[in-house]
């Protein structure tokens, strides 16, 4: 059982350190997937409203929307801990490995 929820916790990790060092301008913009900030960063000066986000019905945002919202919230909320996470893994690793 404790095998296997280190397993768990490795593949998770893998697959969340995998999501934190997606480039948002040289891969996710290529296919699209650019969050409403960076579009309006792009755009120049002129500042459209995104009825994508925050204030649209539930059923109105897409899986690509929340997609790529999930995608910056990682980016964004996930960038220390996943530096101590990754620390304790290697550290683990080379000790009892």
């Amino acid at each position: 059982m404790i095998p296997l929820l280190g397993t768990i916790f490795k593949v998770s990790l893998l697959l969340i350190n995998a999501i934190a060092v997606l480039s948002e301008d040289r891969f996710l913009a290529r296919l699209g997937w650019v969050s409403g900030q960076q579009q309006a960063a792009n755009a120049g000066f002129h500042q459209g409203y995104d009825q994508s986000g925050y204030g649209a019905v539930q059923g109105e945002v897409g899986l690509k929307a929340r997609l790529i919202d999930l995608i910056s919230a990682v980016r964004t909320l996930m960038r220390i801990p996943l530096i101590g996470m990754n620390i304790i893994v290697i550290v683990y690793e080379l000790l009892l490995g």
